[in-house]
């Protein structure tokens, strides 16, 4: 019975120690963490080089049928909000992290909807410690930040993603 009681107790402050790590620094209000991640050419873009404007750090893949599904969309919401002044910053940007291992396929996609937003990817798949680092689980995926970094939203897509830029217009 002790034996049980002590390995209960052991499953469960491992459980609570695991879901707490994995929420550190992810909440609303808190500031998103840095990202530093090469583009198509090798260049390395930093999420923190977009500070002052509204950012989706989107996290999509080729190979994932709901995140391609999904660039139609963003390509409205970028184009339509790219110049915009919102309350707390000026300019809409998406910073569309995939977890792609394939080059080539990630490309593929990136051409065939004229995505014309920043995109990068260090090709780990899974393995990205970026993966790690936002605690993703399940693709597409995204985090919605302020001019000065603060996660103002997480996971909206659709109308519910507009209707969270809608409000923070000026």
């Amino acid at each position: 019975m002790t034996t049980k009681i002590i390995l209960l107790a052991f499953v469960m402050s491992l459980s609570l120690s695991c879901a707490f790590s994995q929420s550190i620094g992810l909440n609303i209000g808190d500031i998103a963490p840095e990202l530093k991640l090469p583009n198509l050419k090798g260049d390395t873009v930093s999420l923190s080089s977009f500070s002052n404007k509204i950012v989706l750090i989107d996290f999509w893949a080729s190979w994932c049928a709901p995140c391609v599904s999904e660039q139609p969309k963003l390509a409205e919401l970028y184009k339509k909000y790219k110049t915009s002044v919102f309350t707390v910053g000026n300019g809409f940007e998406i910073y569309a992290v995939s977890l792609d291992n394939k080059k080539k396929s990630w490309q593929s996609v990136i051409k065939k909807f004229n995505i014309n937003w920043t995109q990068v990817s260090d090709l780990q798949f899974w393995a990205s410690p970026v993966a790690k680092l936002y605690n993703i689980q399940d693709l597409p995926f995204n985090v919605l930040i302020d001019g000065k970094g603060k996660i103002i939203a997480k996971n909206l897509h659709g109308i519910e993603l507009e209707q969270a830029i809608l409000n923070i217009l000026k």
